[in-house]
């Protein structure tokens, strides 16, 4: 657990994620629309890759990946994320968070 925690307070947005997972890749498109630039750890490509996703397990996340991070805090997968997008709460989180400076609707 130490492990994760250490790497989701250092950046605004952490994703961790899988090289061939499609949904990764969606979450990560999203987050970038807005202008972040999300933290991807592809857990297959770690070392330490298998422990921190029995860590993401035991928050409850089955499957794993992809779960997310905004300003340190356990946000969740796909369902949670777009959730927070169709509410209008993912544009604050990231401002909140720094990830996002200003938010420009068009």
């Amino acid at each position: 657990m130490d492990v994760v925690k250490h790497l989701v307070r250092e950046r605004p947005v952490v994703i961790f994620s899988k090289t061939g997972c499609p949904v990764s890749h969606s979450m990560k498109q999203l987050i970038s629309s807005f202008g972040a630039n999300p933290t991807v750890y592809e857990l297959d490509q770690m070392a330490n890759g298998h422990d921190i996703e029995r860590t993401l397990q035991m928050l409850g996340r089955r499957p794993c990946v992809p779960s997310i991070f905004i300003g340190g805090n356990f946000v969740g997968g796909p369902n949670d994320l777009i959730s927070l997008q169709v509410q209008g709460r993912l544009v604050q989180m990231l401002m909140d968070a720094g990830a996002i400076w200003v938010w420009n609707r068009n």
